[in-house]
C-alpha cells in the first residue's frame, strides 16, 4: 500500500496516532532506501518489537511497523501476498483488469506488468483514503519532529547494523518521494514517473497512468473499507498476542 493507507490502518488497528505510529507505519518502506532488504524490513516486525520494547515511546513505532509488514501478517501480507481464498493479495487480485493498460502507459515489459498494476490499485487505494482524513498530515508532522527521526535513526541502525547515517538520510527525503496532500490521480502519477525514474530509468505516460489510478480507485471503492476491517480484526489479535 502507499503511504496514507498505512497510516490509516496503523490507527484503525492501534486505535491511536501519535508520530511514532505515522512514522512506523510507513517504516518498512523506508528502510528499504536505507540499505535495507524487502524482506528484511517487511518480514522483522517481531524481533523489532523485542528490541523496542523497553524503549517508552518506541514501542508505539514498532506496534506500528508489525501493522505494515508480511511477517506477521500485516496490511503488506494482505494487500501484495496473499488474501485467502485468492491466489494473490487484495491489490494485485485487482490489478488484474489493470495489466495491459499499465505495460503500455508505463512503457515497461510485460513481465513488469502485473506488480506494476498492482501499483496502480495501491494508488487509487491512497485517493480513496486520503479523501477521508488528515493522514497526510500526520506524517507532516511525523517528519518535523526531529528528535524522534534521531532517536529512530539510532535505534534502528543499531537493530539492522546499518548504523544511524541512512536512515536518518532517508527519513529526510522521503517527503519528497510521496504525496502528503489530498492527492488526485495526475498528483500520484507524477509522483509515480519519478518513482519509477529512480527505480527504473523509465519515464511513464503521465496522463495514461493518471487515468488508470482514477479507474482504479472507481474498482476498489466497493468493498475497500470491508477489506481494512477484516485485516485490522486480523492484525489486532496478532498484536494482542504479544502485548497484554
Amino acid at each position: 500500500m502507499f503511504p496514507q493507507a498505512h497510516v490509516y490502518f496503523a490507527g484503525v488497528v492501534l486505535d491511536k496516532m501519535s508520530d511514532e505510529v505515522a512514522l512506523g507505519s510507513i517504516f518498512p518502506d523506508m528502510a528499504i532506501g536505507a540499505g535495507v532488504n524487502r524482506d528484511v524490513s517487511h518480514n522483522s516486525g517481531m524481533e523489532m518489537l523485542d528490541f523496542l520494547m523497553q524503549e517508552g515511546n518506541l514501542r508505539d513505532f514498532a506496534l506500528a511497523n508489525i501493522t505494515h509488514g508480511v511477517t506477521p501478517g500485516g496490511l503488506d501480507y494482505y494487500g501484495d501476498e496473499k488474501n485467502p481464498p485468492y491466489e494473490k493479495g487484495y491489490c494485485f487480485e485487482k490489478g488484474r483488469a489493470l495489466v495491459e493498460g499499465t505495460i503500455r502507459a508505463c512503457n515497461i515489459p510485460p513481465e513488469m506488468g502485473w506488480w506494476k498494476a498492482h501499483n496502480i490499485v495501491e494508488m487509487g487505494i491512497e485517493m480513496q483514503v486520503s479523501s477521508s482524513g488528515e493522514y497526510g498530515g500526520y506524517l507532516y508532522r511525523a517528519f518535523q519532529n526531529r528528535e524522534l527521526i534521531a532517536s529512530v535513526s539510532d535505534k534502528l541502525g543499531e537493530f539492522y547494523r546499518v548504523g544511524s547515517q541512512p536512515f536518518a538520510r532517508r527519513m529526510s527525503r522521503f517527503p519528497s518521494y510521496i504525496d502528503l496532500s489530498a492527492p488526485t490521480a495526475e498528483s500520484l502519477a507524477q509522483k509515480y514517473d519519478f518513482q519509477m525514474q529512480c527505480k527504473h530509468s523509465i519515464s511513464i505516460n503521465i496522463k495514461e497512468v493518471a487515468k488508470l489510478i482514477s479507474m482504479a480507485s472507481e474498482m476498489v471503492e466497493e468493498d475497500i473499507d470491508d477489506f481494512f476491517l477484516s485485516v485490522a480484526g486480523r492484525v489486532k489479535k496478532i498484536i494482542g498476542d504479544v502485548i497484554p
